[in-house]
């Protein structure tokens, strides 16, 4: 991948980039390359794929993990005669 260093950026212009950056949670680098993508009409990568893999990964609901962390509720006991 290219890179490139802008010289010049006026102190107004870089702290509202900083403070963008930080409200966006996001790194400086990855601001300006979603900023000019978007400025010339390219849609910015996705850097979260998690959305992607989600289905594949056994990711449940907050009701499904409820659901199951009362089916297992048993299991978790530990019955003190199983260790003498």
């Amino acid at each position: 991948m290219k890179s490139i260093t802008i010289h010049g950026m006026d102190n107004e212009l870089a702290a509202r980039l900083e403070r963008q950056a930080v409200e966006g949670g996001l790194s400086l680098n990855k601001l300006i390359k979603r900023l000019l993508a978007k400025a010339i009409g390219l849609s910015p990568a996705r850097t979260d794929r998690r959305k992607d893999f989600e289905p594949l990964c056994g990711v449940w609901s907050q009701r499904e993990a409820a659901d199951f962390k009362k089916a297992i509720r048993d299991l978790e006991r530990v019955d003190p005669e199983d260790w003498a």
